[in-house]
């Protein structure tokens, strides 16, 4: 069964189930799921724990069998954690994923051994393997969503209740919260902090905005994915932000202009498969768009026409020039420049539908 980590804590207050699932991008949530997990099974008399981060090759799965049937000499109820940080666990692997899975779905609910893997976001490829599969059908599957920016707000104002803390009412609250949104963008971890951080500096009540203001740094950091994001959402102003903010970070132009030109490119071929008769699925195939991106590009793809997309191309054909030296009258002589104009035709283009 697959759940999200927001329903996690519901489905906790059942009788466990027999295998967990853990897959996600962000670490602060996957960890406080795996924390919840574990004290429900400690509370559930699950006494040992063998921790195990495994990897395609050079990794000895024989230990992973033996700990899951230690308990037949022991008696004790065990916890087995299997971390995967690639998601490929290689052949031997996937067979003993598939073995235990299969004697995970033999009970109902978590008996002697309860197993826990640990995988990074998985995407459609994963989801197929037979591995996985196995694991969905014996036990919960649980998706970390990260935050999307326009929920952080309220998502600080719970972690800041439940510290008995609270912002001011009205707009200066409002305020605060947009505030704080805009100094922990893209750092859920830093955010997290800060809000540990305002539990010591100040007393349970409310918070000032001047109080929030002088606590919190701007701890953002932003991903290429931010970037993607941003730019095929048509929101400008945060794709020019997280523009400037990895640029501020020491990420190269050329690394940039990459991924820029790359989501140009995954729309260009996407329609023209869509012109050419294509349905959208396998248009999107053809332009090699998968999880993230493949949402983005479906809500897009419908409006946007070949020749404003084609212009598009023809515009980062020239950045790429201009970011490795190579200088065009008719745009800005530097990278920081050309990347900005060519994120906003972007931006606009998509926007336009």
């Amino acid at each position: 069964m697959a759940v999200t980590n927001l329903q996690l804590p519901a489905r906790l207050q059942d009788p466990l189930a027999p295998l967990y699932v853990l897959h996600g991008d962000e670490p602060l949530l996957e960890q406080e799921a795996l924390d919840a997990i574990r004290a429900a099974a400690r509370a559930q008399g699950f006494s040992e724990r063998s921790a195990f981060v495994a990897s395609a090759t050079q990794f000895d799965w024989s230990a992973v069998l033996a700990a899951s049937a230690s308990q037949s000499l022991f008696a004790e109820r065990c916890i087995v954690e299997i971390r995967l940080p690639t998601g490929k666990p290689g052949k031997e692997g996937a067979q003993v994923l598939e073995r235990l899975a299969e004697q995970a779905a033999a009970s109902k609910q978590a008996d002697a051994t309860l197993l826990i893997v640990v995988l990074p976001r998985a995407d459609r490829t994963m989801q197929q393997t037979s591995w996985f599969a196995a694991m969905e059908r014996a036990g919960e599957v649980v998706r970390i969503d990260p935050v999307a920016r326009r929920d952080m707000p309220a998502w600080l104002a719970t972690r800041l209740k439940a510290q008995g803390q609270h912002v001011a009412a009205g707009e200066e609250g409002l305020q605060a919260l947009a505030f704080f949104t805009d100094c922990v963008e893209g750092n859920l971890m830093a955010a997290h902090q800060e809000v540990q951080k305002l539990g010591l500096l100040y007393p349970p009540g409310p918070l000032s905005l001047a109080q929030i203001e002088a606590s919190v740094r701007n701890v953002a950091r932003y991903s290429m994915a931010d970037l993607s994001e941003a730019a095929l959402s048509g929101q400008l102003l945060r794709a020019q932000r997280v523009l400037d903010g990895l640029l501020a970070e020491g990420e190269p132009a050329v690394r940039l202009h990459t991924v820029i030109a790359g989501d140009i490119l995954s729309l260009y071929r996407a329609r023209q498969a869509l012109d050419a008769g294509a349905p959208l699925p396998q248009a999107l195939r053809q332009a090699r768009a998968w999880g993230p991106k493949e949402k983005l590009l479906e809500r897009v793809l419908p409006q946007v026409r070949l020749p404003l997309l084609a212009r598009l191309v023809q515009s980062a054909h020239v950045v790429d020039g201009i970011c490795k030296g190579l200088k065009d009258p008719q745009w800005p002589q530097d990278a920081q420049g050309a990347l900005q104009r060519l994120l906003m035709q972007l931006c606009r283009t998509v926007a336009r539908r």
